[in-house]
């Protein structure tokens, strides 16, 4: 079976207080359909977490106007330990998660009137798109973009999911080896150095950079393609010669504060790993077999990035669509570039959290 990536299903979020995190979200963001909910160890990712199994939780949630979903993650056998510096604009790892909007000055708005901490103005970037930065209870950085697609567009918010990260890099020509070659990023819509009037009021924002929005020039296929919608990778490189960006997850473990990896659906795991091992970038983790979420089942593996930023690919192979119903869809039976009916999709909403 070929590589078939279907989009960016969802961003890990480290929190220290998952449920607390998850309303927040749902509240906010409009990210209210809880797709699982999972306790168990972690002892697959030994690489990252001291060589040690660790417990936590993960609770999976999306947004019906489409994006992909946030993981919201908490050790529970260990304390989540936070960066021992202020992050800066360029750190190598993922500084921000892209979330879409259907009226980005709508958005701007509703986040001031409710009070979130709105960390700059409302500027277009160099593709003249309105754009703003917001932090969430924790201190994580959201770029606030244009939505390119939609799945519904009558939502109680006017926020989807994720559309995308801003990832720092040392190296972002070397860095394209994996998201254009690999992951089909392939398309520039800008390649710009200076100091950006939109990045005012991020940490290290009024300092010069270079920043490389890539999108994918074809258009994806899988099961929820049409859920995910189109995505884009900003890569920023700090141009700052006073300071060098410092890993974000440096001396800590995954799953620990912030941003953790970034996620894509594909199917074809295999000739996938073929491809990452060419160019360059072995799967430093690999369930192997079908992993139980508990309403959930896949395949999961890791790369990194030439940075060490983490790449999550899950394979999925049972999802559920109606919890209450008992039903789930059996991926490995479908043809594995076909969308799933809209309708089937859509019965996702019968797993919609309250409030």
């Amino acid at each position: 079976m070929e590589k078939v990536i279907a989009g960016i299903q969802q961003i890990g979020i480290g929190n220290p207080d998952v449920h607390e995190a998850t309303e927040w979200y749902r509240r906010y963001f409009g990210m209210d359909i809880k797709v699982f909910e999972d306790s168990a160890t972690a002892d697959l990712m030994l690489p990252y977490t001291g060589g040690k199994p660790h417990d936590r939780t993960a609770i999976l949630t999306m947004s019906m106007r489409g994006g992909g979903g946030f993981e919201i993650w908490q050790y529970t056998s260990r304390t989540p330990v936070a960066a021992e510096f202020e992050l800066q604009l360029g750190d190598l790892g993922i500084n921000c998660a892209k979330i879409k909007s259907i009226d980005v000055e709508q958005t701007y708005q509703e986040f001031n009137a409710a009070g979130l901490k709105v960390l700059t103005s409302l500027r277009k970037n160099p593709a003249g798109d309105l754009n703003f930065f917001v932090e969430d209870l924790n201190g994580n950085i959201f770029n606030v973009v244009k939505g390119l697609d939609w799945f519904k567009t009558k939502e109680r918010r006017s926020t989807g999911g994720v559309s995308g990260a801003i990832i720092g890099s040392s190296d972002i020509d070397k860095a394209r080896t994996l998201y254009s070659d690999v992951l089909g990023y392939d398309e520039v819509v800008y390649d710009e150095e200076g100091i950006f009037e939109d990045f005012d009021g991020l940490p290290s924002g009024q300092t010069k950079c270079r920043r490389v929005l890539l999108r994918h020039s074809a258009t994806r296929t899988g099961g929820f393609s049409k859920l995910f919608g189109p995505t884009e990778i900003e890569l920023v490189q700090s141009l700052d010669g006073r300071r060098k960006p410092r890993k974000i997850f440096e001396d800590r473990y995954w799953g620990d504060l912030g941003f953790i990896h970034l996620c894509f659906d594909v199917q074809g795991m295999d000739a996938l790993k073929r491809e990452c091992v060419a160019k360059g970038f072995p799967f430093t983790v690999d369930s192997a077999e079908s992993f139980d979420m508990g309403e959930a089942a896949g395949r999961f593996t890791y790369i990194e990035d030439p940075d060490g930023t983490l790449i999550e690919f899950v394979e999925t192979h049972k999802v559920p669509i109606m919890k209450k119903f008992g039903w789930f869809v059996d991926m490995t039976k479908r043809d594995p570039k076909k969308n799933l009916p809209n309708w089937m999709i859509s019965a996702l909403s019968f797993s919609r959290m309250k409030g």
